[in-house]
């Protein structure tokens, strides 16, 4: 992974927001208007959205004060890779049951989190269902 957490390389769109959940609509919003992009079906894009806001909650706990969250995305026909990481100075140690994670797992396609190196870093990838559906 990069710096900002990013699979394999550099990210097709970066989103650079206060590590505040202020932003939180901001980020969904994002999320969705590029899976839009990628035909995802409207299921799909919903439940996109969600992921990304407990992703983003599961971060923002423990951001450093006044630093920055990134969302990297990584697009493919279909597809849509979603980085949400922030500069921690203690990364916590993942908590894979939580319920946060329970619901980002069940809603993406595959999860991931990263908590080293000063950063916290979840990744979810998500397959469009219109793939499956022959559209």
């Amino acid at each position: 992974m990069s710096e900002t957490g990013t699979p394999e390389g550099r990210a097709d769109v970066e989103l650079r927001l206060p590590a505040d959940s202020a932003y939180a609509s901001v980020l969904r919003t994002a999320t969705a208007g590029l899976a839009a992009r990628l035909d995802f079906t409207i299921d799909d894009i919903e439940d996109l959205r969600i992921a990304v806001g407990e992703a983003n909650a599961m971060v923002l706990e423990h951001a450093d004060p006044g630093t920055d969250l990134v969302a990297s995305f990584v697009l493919a026909p279909g597809e849509l890779t979603v980085t949400v990481s922030v500069s921690s100075a203690s990364p916590p140690v993942p908590d894979l049951d939580s319920f946060a994670w329970q619901v980002l797992t069940t809603l993406a396609t595959s999860a991931d989190i990263e908590s080293a190196d000063g950063r916290f870093a979840v990744t979810m990838t998500m397959t469009s269902t219109a793939l499956g559906a022959g559209l």
